[in-house]
């Protein structure tokens, strides 16, 4: 199954909470959350029954929908996870924070993940001075993520830096507005990644 090109906004009630895959629309009044907080199809309003199974399985969906992640691409971000020290859920979060789609939107270039890897794929952004335009590319502490001079003019990436300070930068990122620039400081931890999602049930999940 290819990737999903649906309404991003009945994702975010298949799932019960925000999972701000829509950019600024997430923070204002037009939020289908706020406006239908029940899941969507013609069963939506009835009774949903729950299992630990499908605990777990939302979690996931949570994580993937959040990211724009296929399932194998999860799969292997998650065995990457439970090789590394440490605690698997933690190591997992910390691997799709660390993305270059994922930093652009943190950072403030864009208003949306889906927004930051188009300008990622487009080639508007650049890691240490060099072009880079693969979305799942892991940044590092130290490196600077930034725009070059030609595309700082481009429509999506002014507005997205003039939201920026309503929506805040993670402390684990630096952003320079004037120098349309952005530092990995150190790397991320749980606190510092904040999602609506118990990334335990996930790891519970894969080991069944």
């Amino acid at each position: 199954m290819g990737r999903y090109l649906g309404p991003v906004c009945r994702l975010c009630r298949r799932e019960g909470t925000k999972l701000f895959l829509k950019g600024t629309r997430c923070y204002g009044e037009k939020c289908a959350i706020d406006r239908r907080s029940y899941p969507p199809g013609q069963h939506g309003q009835g009774r949903m029954r729950t299992s630990e199974y499908s605990l777990q399985l939302r979690e996931k969906q949570k994580l993937k929908r959040i990211y724009g992640l296929l399932e194998r691409q999860f799969r292997g971000y998650f065995m990457r996870a439970e090789r590394m020290k440490g605690i698997t859920g933690e190591n997992l979060l910390a691997l799709l924070e660390r993305r270059l789609d994922n930093v652009v939107y943190r950072i403030g270039f864009a208003s949306s993940r889906r927004e930051a890897r188009q300008l990622v794929g487009h080639g508007h952004l650049l890691v240490d001075g060099k072009k880079v335009n693969i979305p799942s590319y892991l940044v590092v502490v130290g490196q600077t993520v930034s725009i070059p001079e030609k595309s700082q003019t481009v429509l999506p990436i002014q507005k997205a830096l003039e939201g920026v300070d309503g929506r805040g930068v993670p402390a684990w990122l630096e952003l320079d507005k004037t120098r349309f620039a952005g530092r990995v400081k150190e790397l991320p931890t749980k606190e510092d990644i904040a999602l609506p999602v118990n990334e335990q049930l996930v790891v519970e999940l894969y080991s069944r």
